[in-house]
């Protein structure tokens, strides 16, 4: 089986790309929306900008980890990416290639399509590696497969909570 290395999705939000693009880049909230990320233990309290670093928090079922992510793309309105790092238990010590999260922000009538992607980065990972590995931390899938349920229920989480926060 050819390994995937990047999945994503998309979904249109009736919000300006500005106002999604303000709330996808703010990783504190990120927990509000994730099933996986709890938001961060380190970093900017607002909007990250670019090279702006910070420390996500993130839970599987019990376990609990922390990552080290520094933001890539920072252009307002149009697209915002992270790439992740380090990872750790309770503090981000082992450095390699993860993961970059990336989200882009399409004008569509009067909403934006949002295109949320993750992207494997551990490419030095022989594939069997990396499956046997992914299969043992992900319910016997592989990130790919998980992510793509992740990243739907990001998205519809996002789409509901910003739309209902704006109807208020």
């Amino acid at each position: 089986m050819t390994r995937v290395f990047t999945v994503s999705d998309s979904i249109v939000i009736g919000l300006s790309p500005d106002t999604v693009y303000r709330a996808l880049s703010r990783p504190g909230d990120m927990g509000r929306w994730s099933p996986e990320n709890l938001g961060t233990a380190e970093g900017p309290d607002g909007d990250a900008t670019l090279g702006t670093t910070f420390i996500g928090r993130n839970r599987r079922g019990r376990a609990r980890w922390v990552t080290r992510c520094t933001v890539t793309a920072a252009d307002p309105g149009r697209r915002f990416a992270f790439r992740v790092h380090a990872i750790g238990r309770n503090r981000p010590r082992l450095r390699c290639p993860i993961a970059t999260w990336e989200y882009r922000f399409e004008p569509v009538g009067d909403g934006t399509r949002v295109t949320e992607s993750w992207t494997d980065d551990r490419r030095a990972w022989p594939t069997f590696v990396a499956d046997t590995f992914d299969r043992l931390v992900t319910p016997g899938r592989t990130f790919a497969d998980f992510q793509v349920r992740n990243i739907a229920k990001t998205l519809r989480n996002l789409k509901r909570e910003l739309e209902q926060d704006h109807a208020k």
